[in-house]
């Protein structure tokens, strides 16, 4: 299967303004990023396999880092050396499966 087209980079002020409309989420350097807090262990796995379902449709994986019932995620194209439409998408995605839980 042929491999898809690279995504442009946004730029800073794309990023800015999404960011401006998002609860959380940071930028730090070519990534954003969000910790997201539950009430127990258990609960950070189940979200986290949330997100590995949304990652796998997207066929986008963000950087998953748990501890105990705070999980982070990190998300950036790496082809593309930073932040996509992509990532944002994935953002958003991740934040309904948050409200759902």
């Amino acid at each position: 299967m042929p491999r898809a087209q690279t995504l442009e980079k946004l730029n800073a002020e794309s990023v800015r303004g999404w960011l401006r409309t998002k609860q959380g989420w940071k930028r730090r350097s070519n990534q954003l990023t969000k910790e997201f807090e539950f009430p127990k262990f258990r609960d950070s796995i189940v979200f986290v396999n949330r997100v590995a379902t949304l990652a796998d449709d997207h066929d986008h994986h963000p950087d998953i880092d748990i501890r105990y019932n705070v999980v982070t995620i990190t998300l950036s194209t790496h082809d593309s050396g930073g932040i996509t439409e992509k990532d944002l998408e994935l953002a958003e995605q991740i934040d309904f499966a948050t409200s759902a839980s």
